[in-house]
């Protein structure tokens, strides 16, 4: 199922990404946080917008902020590498939020899958690193296939339901095609799985090997983004310093080009997507589509007509904006009152 807030609103209103971006970067810096990260922090936010991942979008600034301010979070984490070794290295994000050490870790991965064909990072004591696919898209960017996976601290009893111990990770991977936008599979392992989700023992008695499966993943998404990264199985053992900083991450950069040549695949990628869209699509829906092929279309058309928000997202804005002492946009703001 397709997470109903990332649905492209009804009712909307559109605002310029730029436009958006300066004021969730305005936000950051009123919670604390440094220019450098607060910039940073809002053009990753605002790419989701703009690719309609709009739970992981330019609303999630208002619990940023308010886990900086409480101290959950530290505000101005200095990243740095713990672990290096010629295709493999950690980075500790100091407490904070883990957008800095997981794009920190791409960025220096790039390089090192070029030079070697592979190259491994795990990114440790942190919060939330946002949409995994941010980082997997940049190394297809760059000719390469991502991974990208996360874990967070458990808190396991005895007679919860084992789903539990699957938690609510996600992971990506992402491919780069020709002249085709590039495959990324983006997802949380157990979305519509949770606990408290609808449907969930008609879910098992339909098809349990689908639920096995999602949980399965999710198992992984702890051991490699977690348990890999420091974070214990047993909260009752974690020792931080920042409270919220309870998440690790793992990611993998893999070269194309050391296994075959790199205009061939991306040929063979584009005759796949071509291929894809000549079929029927799944019952309910219009299109026939490879992933990410709808938040390339967005991108690139929501970046010159404006992303469209709804009451709701701005609502969330409008809400941090006061608690923050900040001005809105003006477009949202005379929204807001309507």
């Amino acid at each position: 199922m397709t997470n109903p807030m990332n649905s492209i609103p009804d009712s909307q209103i559109r605002i310029a990404p730029d436009v958006l971006r300066d004021f969730v970067s305005s936000l950051a810096l009123k919670s604390g946080m440094k220019t450098d990260n607060a910039e940073l922090l809002a053009d990753l936010l605002v790419k989701n917008d703009l690719r309609g991942v709009y739970s992981h979008g330019s609303r999630q600034i208002a619990t940023y902020a308010r886990i900086m301010r409480n101290g959950s979070i530290n505000p101005n984490p200095e990243t740095h590498m713990v672990s290096d070794s010629l295709t493999t290295f950690v980075v500790d994000g100091d407490g904070g939020l883990g957008y800095f050490p997981a794009y920190r870790a791409a960025k220096e991965l790039i390089g090192r899958c070029k030079n070697n064909g592979v190259a491994v990072a795990v990114t440790r004591n942190h919060g939330h690193i946002g949409a995994a696919g941010l980082y997997s898209r940049m190394l297809a960017e760059q000719g390469l296939i991502g991974y990208v996976t996360s874990g967070h601290q458990l808190a396991l009893s005895p007679g919860d339901s084992v789903m539990r111990a699957a938690g609510g990770s996600p992971m990506s991977f992402a491919v780069p095609s020709g002249n085709a936008p590039d495959m990324v599979l983006d997802f949380g392992a157990m979305h519509d799985l949770y606990e408290q989700s609808p449907h969930v023992d008609e879910l098992f008695r339909l098809a349990p090997g689908l639920v096995f499966r999602s949980m399965g993943l999710g198992f992984m998404c702890q051991a490699l983004g977690g348990f890999l990264a420091g974070v214990p199985a047993e909260q009752e053992r974690a020792v931080r310093q920042y409270e919220g900083a309870n998440q690790g991450a793992m990611i993998i950069a893999l070269d194309i080009s050391r296994f075959t040549p790199i205009e061939s695949f991306k040929q063979e990628m584009d005759a796949y997507m071509r291929l894809t869209q000549q079929m029927q699509p799944m019952p309910g829906y219009e299109r026939a589509t490879l992933p990410g092929v709808l938040e390339s279309e967005r991108e690139r058309e929501w970046s010159a007509a404006g992303i469209p928000l709804d009451h709701n997202h701005i609502e969330i804005l409008k809400s941090i904006a006061v608690e923050l002492g900040t001005e809105l946009p003006s477009g949202l703001n005379a929204h807001s009152d309507q």
